[in-house]
């Protein structure tokens, strides 16, 4: 079981509870937390006393008086009308993901929430409620307001929600799990849905899948180096210890150890060959930069998973409640955009090896790797598509927050675009896993006409794993198939898994 108390959530703890879905509750001290905030905005509504979002209306409408009898009115209406996404829904672990990260925002006690409202949002997860957020309609600030207002409609018993895989209306969901719609108090609604919970969520899931892509790059380069007899003198690491960046070294001690012991390495040490290109030499400088902008994601990431992105916040030290911009995704958006370049790149340069590999004129090896060119093909045809999948990357490589259209009659002139970002950043990271599939692929069947010398310990399990849900190309036949299963078994983490069990733990920090 997770214990939030708004200030000590893991990665790993969202990840938990989005994929693997663990329990979630309150600790003592957060309950604490909720409860002095909550006390703050009670003494507020009892006044005339204008503040934003609870006795003010919203954006341009900040300077229209609330009564009394309609600060209720006012939270409900603001999610009726806020939810207007559009697109295809969000998956469950994104969505768990969300809810869990606006809980534990909302627990460090500084929104004005009630106690009884944030245990609704644990009882979505526990009962493994997830409300249908269309994936597009955020700019990013105030916050995620759109796609955090779908999620909101479910708490009320309205829009629509997943139980068990089956999409049902808000109100049919509540009734199955037992559960009553809520009625939201003042500030509530604005508390729910003004923070970056969507663009975090989405660049949670993008980091995780991150980690095994950075680790199953490695292993792709390693196998590359090993089919075209490339050298381990560009992994000293003397070289690194020069320029001494954490994730050139992390990709230096992955590729010896995933190289150890090599026969294929070993039968040219002595070879006249000085230096290889580029894309296999300079992996550790290319990965590792990559593992350097992921490392800086996991930073940014892990404050904002337990910080307060609400406006007005509640200091219920003093009984204030102060207007700020907390909500302003700028920190994810701009980091978010240097992780889809960080991944894109590992696309780009795994593409080369794959073109190398394919070239008889730069491999050694047979043409296109078929043992009858021309009257096969071989798998010339498979850099044409990762050839296509780093061009697509270079287009949705371009930074969301470079752009910004003022909202809200110009009241919120400048926004991060930084669930943009996110929502790229996976899509980057998808198509680099078929890249790297068709370089695994390729560097596989390079192997296999090196035999009887065999590659390094971590190679050898990787090429093993890889033989045993595709065979040798010895004739040419259909591909799609073979490319999806390799696809699909990376993307899952099982190839790294494996190599792991056999020489250790691999690096991406």
């Amino acid at each position: 079981m997770i214990l939030l108390d708004g200030n000590s959530l893991t990665l790993n703890d969202v990840i938990k509870v989005s994929r693997f879905k663990e329990t979630v509750a309150l600790s003592p001290a957060g309950e604490e937390q909720i409860t002095a905030s909550r006390k703050i905005v009670d003494d507020i509504l009892k006044t005339e006393r204008p503040v934003y979002g609870i006795s003010t209306g919203f954006g341009d409408f900040s300077t229209v008086f609330i009564e009394k009898d309609k600060r209720e009115q006012l939270q409900r209406n603001l999610i009726l009308s806020h939810a207007t996404g559009v697109g295809e829904h969000l998956s469950p672990e994104i969505v768990r993901a969300a809810i869990l990260l606006r809980a534990n925002s909302l627990t460090k006690g500084y929104s004005g929430i009630r106690l009884e409202t944030v245990k609704m949002l644990l009882a979505l997860l526990n009962n493994d409620i997830t409300p249908a957020i269309p994936c597009k309609g955020s700019v990013g600030a105030s916050g995620d307001l759109a796609p955090l207002s779908h999620m909101v409609l479910t708490m009320l018993g309205e829009g629509e929600a997943y139980v068990d895989g089956k999409l049902m209306s808000g109100a049919d969901a509540l009734k199955l799990k037992n559960l009553s719609p809520i009625t939201l108090g003042g500030k509530e609604g604005l508390a729910l849905i003004n923070g970056t919970q969507i663009m975090t969520a989405v660049g949670c899931i993008a980091w995780d899948k991150a980690v095994t892509l950075v680790k199953t790059a490695d292993i792709a380069a390693a196998l590359s180096l090993e089919a075209l007899k490339g050298t381990r003198a560009a992994f000293d690491r003397r070289i690194c210890e020069v320029r001494p960046y954490p994730g050139q070294l992390a990709t230096t001690d992955n590729i010896l150890k995933l190289t150890q012991d090599s026969a294929i390495i070993a039968s040219h040490i002595n070879c006249r060959k000085v230096q290889d290109a580029y894309s296999l030499r300079c992996v550790p400088q290319v990965h590792g930069a990559s593992k350097e902008a992921l490392q800086q994601a996991a930073r940014t990431l892990t404050i904002e998973i337990n910080a307060v992105t609400d406006n007005p916040i509640i200091m219920p030290d003093t009984g204030e409640a102060i207007s700020g911009g907390n909500f302003h995704g700028q920190p994810i958006a701009l980091v978010m955009d240097y992780l889809k370049l960080a991944m894109a790149e590992l696309g780009n340069i795994s593409e080369r090896r794959t073109n190398r590999l394919l070239d008889m004129h730069l491999s050694d090896l047979p043409a296109f790797l078929t043992a009858f060119p021309g009257v096969d093909s071989g798998l010339m045809i498979t850099q044409y598509v990762a050839a296509s999948l780093v061009s697509e990357n270079k287009v949705l490589v371009h930074p969301a927050s470079a752009d910004s259209i003022p909202t809200s009659a110009n009241q919120e002139d400048h926004v991060s675009m930084g669930t943009i970002a996110a929502r790229q950043s996976l899509e980057i990271i998808d198509n680099v896993f078929n890249v790297l599939a068709i370089e695994i692929m390729s560097a596989a069947q390079g192997i296999d006409f090196l035999a009887p010398l065999t590659p390094g310990k971590g190679t050898t399990k990787a090429h093993a794993v890889i033989r045993n849900i595709v065979p040798h190309l010895d004739k040419d036949r259909f591909l799609s198939p073979e490319i999806k299963k390799i696809y699909s078994l990376i993307k899952k983490g099982t190839l790294v898994d494996k190599v792991e069990q056999s020489i250790g733990s691999l690096d991406w920090q």
